[in-house]
C-alpha cells in the first residue's frame, strides 16, 4: 500500500504541470474569422485564432474530426461517431448540442485509421456560407473512391456534385470556379507515391465541362484553397511535403514554405489565414503578410486518459 500510495504522489504533480505544457498531436485544424478549431484525441478544442488556451466543445466517446468554420467564425460543421454511422453535424464555435446533417448507409470501412479514412468527410463551406462540400462513399462505384455533396447547413437532401469522383476542393471566391482533387488518398501509406495514381489539381467552371490541370508533376499536389487570385496547396515535390502557391492570373507557382522534416497536413483556409498541422504542432500563415507562426496552445480538459488511477493487478 504504501508503495501505491508513494506512486500515485509521484504522478500527481507530473500530471498537474503536464496540464499546464503546450499541446501537441493536434490535428485537422480549421479557421474562419478569428477562431480555430482542431481535433485532439478525438474531440473538438476552439481558441483564438493566435492560439492560448483551448477549450472543450464535444465529448462524445466517439470520433469527431475535420472541422470547417464558417467563414463568420460562428458555426462549426465536422464528421461525427454520434449515432454509430459517421455522419456531418453542425454545432455553434461556442459549444452547444451538436445538429445531425447528413443521414447515409453504412459502410463496412468506416473509421478514421482505414486506408481511406471515415465516410463523409467535410470539405470546405460554399461562398455564401450557406451550404458545405463533403466527400462521401456512400454512392461510390468502388470503396477506394469518393464522390462530392453539397449540403445546406440547415440540414436537408443532399446535391450530388456533377464530378464522377472527388476530394478536397474549394470554391472561387466568386463561386464561379472549383478546384479540386479527383482522387483522395491522403490516408494511404503511399508515402512518396510517383504512380499514376499521384493527385493533380483540377479547375472547373461550374456549369461547364471545361477542366484545366494546373500542376503537372509525378508528386502529390493536394489541399487546394482558393484565396483571391491564388490557390494555395500542399505538394510533396520536393520530398518533405510544403506549401506552395498557385496565381491564376500569371500563372506561375511559387514555394512558401521550407519545412525539412515532416510534412505539412490537413489544412484549412479563411479569407485571411491557413492554418495547417506540421510535426503535431499547428502552424497559421497570414496571407496578407506572408508570415508563418507556429501558435502555442494549451488544452483546458479534464486529461481524463492522462490521470493516474487505480488498477487491479
Amino acid at each position: 500500500m504504501k508503495r501505491i500510495l508513494l506512486l500515485v504522489a509521484l504522478l500527481l504533480p507530473v500530471s498537474l504541470f503536464a496540464a499546464n505544457d503546450e499541446a501537441r498531436l493536434l490535428r485537422f485544424p480549421s479557421v474562419g474569422a478569428d477562431k480555430l478549431v482542431f481535433s485532439y484525441a478525438g474531440d473538438l478544442y476552439t481558441t483564438s485564432i493566435n492560439g492560448g488556451a483551448a477549450s472543450k466543445i464535444t465529448s462524445n466517446v466517439g470520433y469527431e474530426s475535420f472541422s470547417r468554420v464558417s467563414p463568420d467564425g460562428k458555426t462549426v460543421i465536422f464528421t461525427g461517431q454520434y449515432d454509430g454511422n459517421t455522419e456531418l453535424y453542425s454545432i455553434p464555435v461556442t459549444g452547444g448540442i451538436p445538429k445531425r446533417l447528413t443521414y447515409s448507409a453504412t459502410l463496412s470501412r468506416d473509421n478514421i485509421g482505414d486506408r481511406m479514412g471515415p465516410n463523409n468527410i467535410v470539405m470546405a463551406w460554399t461562398p455564401d456560407g450557406q451550404s458545405v462540400i463533403y466527400r462521401s462513399r456512400w454512392y461510390a462505384f468502388c470503396a477506394n473512391r469518393g464522390m462530392l455533396y453539397k449540403i445546406s447547413i440547415n440540414g436537408g437532401v443532399p446535391e450530388e456534385l456533377p464530378y464522377s469522383e472527388g476530394g478536397w476542393c474549394s470554391y472561387s471566391p466568386d463561386g464561379k470556379y472549383f478546384a479540386f482533387n479527383r482522387m483522395f488518398r491522403e490516408f494511404r501509406t503511399w508515402k512518396y507515391y510517383r504512380g499514376g495514381q499521384a493527385d493533380e489539381i483540377w479547375i472547373n467552371e461550374i456549369g461547364t465541362n471545361s477542366l484545366t490541370k494546373i500542376t503537372d508533376n509525378d508528386a502529390q499536389d493536394i489541399f487546394p484553397m482558393w484565396i483571391g487570385n491564388e490557390i494555395y496547396y500542399m505538394s510533396d515535390r520536393d520530398h518533405i511535403m510544403n506549401m506552395f502557391c498557385y496565381n491564376t492570373v500569371t500563372k506561375q507557382t511559387t514555394k512558401v514554405t521550407n519545412f525539412d522534416k515532416y510534412d505539412c497536413k490537413f489544412p484549412s483556409c479563411s479569407n485571411d489565414y491557413i492554418v495547417f498541422e506540421n510535426g503535431g504542432y499547428i502552424y497559421k500563415y497570414t496571407v496578407k503578410t506572408h508570415q508563418l507562426e507556429k501558435l502555442t496552445i494549451t488544452l483546458a480538459s479534464d486529461g481524463v486518459w492522462a490521470r493516474p488511477e487505480f488498477k487491479e493487478v
